[in-house]
């Protein structure tokens, strides 16, 4: 079976129907790339014998998805030794016959029938009318730089020439993605379909209106879109644009530099040059290990999540019909939210009605927002907030086949709203707590039913992050767990699976990340060293920072649990170097957070938060640290810490592990995760330099046991 089927009509028109056997979407494989070669030589040979013997040519996709881009699996093999055989086969199966297609001198046109991200899009922009059906559920762009790649099949060079280079940035650098509507209005697609049968209906008549086409770039007179690079208009924008682009990546991202070089670069040759540019800079990032990591986490290990791998097997699937919510703050009306978003009836309960109502505005003005920028209408936003019921009652819990509590970190208030609450579920509820580090198993005590009680635990704003962290506790049964991790993939969400302890895997890890910036100030370093440090490695924000959003009493209490915990089995506790920082923080100066406006920063009123001032407090005249020490502790203890879940049993598989790290607690992308980072370093290397920096730093930094041996054996995670 060809993966490219070669159907001529009594028009002469040309359908070419891309179906690559043996996948659920199609892609750059081996099947694709010697199809469409085959196909495009039958093309230029009818042409050649008779020119009138090809009207045209339609790019159709047998499947329910146009095109998904490159073979992934391919790309993360190839090594150095091979770079020259994979640059011959891309120009030769995959940018040169694109090339020849789009200068067949006959119209080629793109039926788009469903998303086209990647190569796919790579395959439309060749075309030179692009159709695509008017959905919704189509998505449409380049998303390669979000894997640390580039469009290597000609995605840099066309769409620079078709936007101008400014305008394309977006597209490239960030991996902006549109659905049909919004595509047709920036222009790269020409037409919208209103069903496959008037999709190919439009691509035809187009064909018969524009007998001879040429791309604009291959037509006289043609001029990039905005000017050249040396252009008056240019010049000055790509002056800078190097500079504030590194002030994002922070120099840990190597895809969206060589995007800025290769686009800018190409824009100031022919168009085969510009190709040949574009595929050069696509092989350096095959070849660089933050592409391998980033593509083995957020492509294969995050599938692996979506199918269901840390889901028990032979359970059926469920579906919610109504969800209870306890607790109308942030993180409840957040959890509301995005019940209702999905369609799912959601009682909202709090001690008073009012606390209720309140809770559900948050939902009303997530919507008004949404309303606002033309992603929904009133219709959509009234149905919404018509599935949220606020109420002060517990029996309008009735029936619920999932309640949620999400109140304050306090278990004897956590067991009294489940008592209460639990009465009311359907048969086969599950009940779940959004506790942040308190034991499932201990919150578990105050149900009746143990074995359906579960940990779901949100990360805030809710609305924005895509992460819940199921917890299960001693007597979570598999039925349990099953349903939970259909209720986070029915909410939209990203499910990892972790066993119970106090502060689970990322909360606990989190804790690490916090602690060690405070404890570089309790050393005397400058806390904006402190903070870069955490930039520099790729951290979201820095450590005193992200502090302050979560406030300065959270760890002081998350201590205060954890050694009482530790005396009841009758453990010593162990004082961190954050610790008195903290206690001076609150008790000294008053100072709890960001909440307060008052942490290891200052908020006015009219303009950007700055650090205090007050911090020289603990600047003790000890000589500066090395900058490097700084960022590889900010990285290190991270990942020591979640080896050590590992080796506990918290996480049972490095892909929960990375998955985690990235998506909960804002772990470098670019590493691939926690465990994938460690891969990255070398198991070896990153062994070596986690004894320096115990030995310079503190036993925290000590080896895990699992981490020796992977070492001693050769083995990643």
């Amino acid at each position: 079976m060809t993966a490219v089927r070669f159907e001529k009509d009594a028009d002469h028109i040309v359908t070419l129907t891309i179906d690559v056997p043996g996948v659920s979407a199609n892609i750059m494989n081996a099947d694709y790339r010697q199809g469409m070669t085959a196909a495009i030589e039958q093309l230029e040979a009818d042409i050649g014998q008779q020119s009138d013997s090809v009207a045209g040519v339609i790019i159709a996709s047998a499947k329910s998805t146009f095109f998904a881009g490159g073979d992934l699996n391919e790309l993360v093999a190839v090594e150095r030794e091979q770079s020259d055989e994979f640059l011959s086969m891309l120009s030769q199966q995959i940018t040169g016959p694109l090339r020849r297609l789009e200068t067949l001198g006959k119209p080629v046109v793109a039926a788009i029938n469903g998303t086209a991200l990647g190569g796919g899009w790579e395959i439309c922009l060749a075309c030179h009318h692009r159709i695509a059906i008017d959905s919704p559920k189509i998505q449409l762009g380049l998303p390669e730089v979000q894997l640390g790649l580039l469009p290597g099949g000609g995605g840099v060079t066309r769409m620079t020439r078709l936007l101008g280079l400014e305008a394309a940035f977006p597209y490239l650098l960030e991996g902006k993605q549109l659905r049909p509507q919004a595509a047709l209005e920036a222009g790269l697609v020409h037409e919208l379909a209103d069903s496959p049968e008037d999709l190919i209906d439009k691509a035809k008549a187009f064909i018969k209106a524009h007998p001879e086409s040429a791309q604009p770039w291959d037509q006289k007179g043609y001029r990039l879109p905005g000017g050249k690079p040396q252009s008056p208009a240019m010049a000055p924008k790509l002056s800078i644009a190097p500079s504030i682009l590194r002030q994002k990546t922070k120099g840990v991202y190597p895809a969206p530099e060589a995007i800025m070089a290769a686009a800018t670069e190409g824009a100031q040759v022919d168009f085969d040059t510009a190709q040949q540019i574009e595929s050069r800079y696509f092989m350096s990032l095959v070849l660089n290990p933050v592409a391998k990591s980033m593509i083995h986490t957020l492509w294969f290990q995050l599938n692996e999540v979506k199918a269901g791998a840390s889901r028990p097997d032979g359970i059926e699937r469920s579906q919610f019909s109504k969800v209870g919510v306890l607790g109308a703050g942030m993180m409840g009306a957040g959890i509301a939210y995005a019940c209702a978003n999905r369609g799912i009836p959601v009682v909202l309960k709090d001690v008073s009605q009012d606390n209720a109502e309140r809770g559900k505005g948050y939902s009303e003005k997530l919507l008004d927002k949404k309303l606002k920028r033309g992603f929904i209408d009133e219709a959509r936003k009234q149905a919404t907030l018509d599935l949220i019921t606020a109420t002060d009652s517990a029996e309008d819990l009735a029936g619920c086949d999932l309640v949620i509590e999400a109140v304050l970190e306090d278990q004897s208030l956590k067991a009294k709203v489940t008592q209460e609450a639990e009465a009311q579920l359907a048969d086969n509820g599950v009940f779940a707590s959004n506790t942040s580090t308190l034991p499932i198993t201990d919150l578990a005590q105050a149900s009746q039913k143990p074995e359906h009680f579960i940990g779901l635990h949100f990360f805030s704003p809710v609305d924005k992050m895509p992460l819940v962290e199921i917890i299960c506790g001693e007597q979570t049964n598999d039925e349990t767990l099953a349903r939970a991790y259909d209720f986070v993939q029915q909410i939209g969400k990203t499910p990892i699976v972790v066993n119970d302890s106090r502060g689970f895997f990322t909360s606990r890890v989190f804790g690490t990340f916090i602690n060690e910036g405070i404890a570089m100030l309790a050393e005397g370093q400058a806390p904006a060293a402190i903070e870069q440090a955490a930039l520099q490695g790729g951290m979201p924000v820095g450590a005193l920072a992200i502090t302050d959003e979560v406030s300065l009493t959270l760890p002081i209490h998350i201590r205060s649990e954890a050694k009482k915990a530790q005396e009841a089995e009758g453990k010593s506790y162990t004082p961190h170097p954050a610790d008195a920082v903290l206690d001076r923080m609150v008790e000294e100066f008053q100072r709890v957070g960001k909440a307060k406006g008052a942490g290891f920063y200052d908020y006015p009123e009219n303009g950007k938060k700055t650090l205090w001032e007050g911090l020289s407090a603990f600047q003790n005249g000890e000589a500066t640290l090395p900058f490097e020490d700084l960022r590889d502790r900010i990285l290190f203890i991270q990942s020591i810490e979640t080896v050590r879940c590992l080796e506990e049993g918290v996480l049972t598989s490095s892909r929960d592990a990375n998955i985690g790290s990235i998506m909960g607690i804002g772990f470098p992308a670019w590493t691939g995760g926690a465990l994938q980072y460690i891969n990255q370093y070398g198991v070896a290397e990153f062994c070596q330099r986690a004894e320096q920096l115990a030995e310079r730093y503190g036993d925290r930094f000590a080896l895990p046991e699992l981490l020796k041996s992977k070492a001693q054996s050769g083995e990643g995670f």
